[in-house]
């Protein structure tokens, strides 16, 4: 059977408006302050920080106000209340016009400048979802957890919306995608600052001669998944369970990483409760353990194979690396050699094993190893500390049909939440 075309359709775009004088500064509007990270980067204090921020921050309907330990999500029918909360407040802002749909389907170029001067451009619009069963021109490279995968399709399905793009990698310099994407030059419809020192900037493409040879352009080619394995999932997911045209599409950026090489980062481990003598000699048993000066990705540039540091809340840091061949086949017997020597399948399917940890007692943190010790520190623990992958070895994995452990990436720079939404239902507005 023939693979669906990689289709990205234009849309009329859910934004915020403008005409709130409260966040002028300096005769500007401050958009910045209405914007939030993806919904499964902020921890739950981050989160609440965002919710106060702005009573019209995107966080307040992405991530759907979390109640106290000490209380129950009630019910109304079998849609927890906080999903027709979260779904009710962001037509309140449709209908009192704190969001506005754009008048004409547009393909939306996105731009992203982080504080370190990286820049990144890619395309939003409506990525066409293969019906189940119909081979996909979207390739994940991630595993995905039924629970957030839930979370996700609760929310978008009561919401009828999609409330952010999931975030998707092409190989396509010099195609008319491309260079649509590259050769924009108009005012953009948005331009703002956020804390992080990162800009961000949106321009509408609503010419339909550009968008049939961006359709033709992208027809033959494939996409990976970069960031939002959940959310496609729920795409597929709510494709599925309705009927309605509008679940054929979900929100997704388009980036070529041709032009744009992403930031690929990692996602470090804290084991709660870890003591870290004992996680090394369980590891010697399986590979080889040595003492290095600090917890930095330097520490790998010597070695080959799967390797991991392993850091006490003291900050002595261990190198485990050369792990047994036979210990990763036995514990992978179903696996390619490049799946094997990933640095987080030696993790989760030799190594916490050994020392008895499941992955439901894993604490994820993106990027810093730092914050990772930090947190070992607190849980009287043992942080693991993960090199990046490089993101030919994940085109690889994904174009073999193998998905990396959960968590393995950390793709970046991620779209900000709330510059562009997609509602499903816009006849009648």
């Amino acid at each position: 059977m023939p693979r669906q075309p990689l289709e990205l359709a234009p849309f009329r775009g859910l934004r915020y408006a403008n005409g709130d004088l409260d966040r002028f500064i300096d005769g500007e509007f401050d958009l910045a302050r209405l914007l939030a990270p993806p919904y499964d980067v902020p921890d739950a204090e981050e989160a609440r920080a965002l919710q106060r921020s702005d009573p019209h921050n995107a966080a307040r309907v992405t991530l759907p106000f979390e109640l106290s330990r000490h209380s129950t999500d009630g019910t109304e029918g079998t849609v927890p209340r906080r999903y027709r909360a979260a779904a009710a407040l962001l037509h309140d802002w449709v209908d009192t016009g704190v969001l506005t749909l754009d008048p004409l389907p547009a393909l939306y170029v996105y731009e992203q400048v982080t504080a370190d001067g990286r820049r990144q451009r890619g395309l939003i619009g409506d990525l066409r979802l293969p019906e189940d069963g119909d081979p996909s021109a979207v390739l994940p490279h991630e595993d995905v957890a039924d629970a957030p995968v839930h979370d996700r399709f609760t929310l978008m399905r009561v919401a009828r919306a999609n409330l952010e793009p999931i975030f998707l990698l092409y190989r396509g310099a010099g195609g008319a995608a491309s260079i649509t994407t590259e050769t924009v030059t108009d005012p953009p419809l948005v331009e703002t600052r956020t804390r992080d020192g990162a800009e961000h900037r949106l321009w509408a493409i609503t010419d339909p001669d550009v968008h049939t040879r961006v359709a033709a352009d992208l027809a033959d080619r494939s996409a990976l998944i970069a960031d939002g394995h959940h959310r496609y999932a729920a795409y597929r997911r709510l494709r599925a369970a309705h009927t309605d045209p509008g679940w054929r599409h979900g929100l997704a950026l388009l980036v070529d990483s041709d032009t744009h090489p992403p930031r690929l980062g990692a996602i470090h481990r804290v084991l709660p409760g870890l003591r870290t003598e004992d996680a090394i000699a369980a590891a010697r048993t399986v590979a080889a353990v040595e003492t290095v000066d600090r917890p930095s990705a330097h520490a790998f540039d010597t070695v080959e194979g799967p390797a991991l540091l392993l850091a006490s809340p003291e900050g002595d840091t261990h190198l485990v690396h050369d792990f047994d061949e036979n210990a990763l086949a036995s514990a992978m017997p179903d696996r390619s050699p490049s799946w094997r020597h990933l640095p987080t399948a030696a993790l989760h399917e030799v190594l916490l094993p050994l020392w008895n940890i499941s992955e439901e007692a894993v604490r994820m943190v993106h990027d810093d190893p730092a914050e990772a010790v930090a947190a070992a520190h607190h849980e009287k623990g043992t942080a693991v500390i993960v090199p990046a992958l490089d993101v030919h070895l994940v085109y690889e994995i994904a174009a073999q049909g193998e998905l990396t452990p959960r968590k393995s990436t950390s793709f970046g720079p991620k779209p900000r939440t709330g510059l562009v939404m997609r509602l499903l239902d816009t006849s009648d507005r």
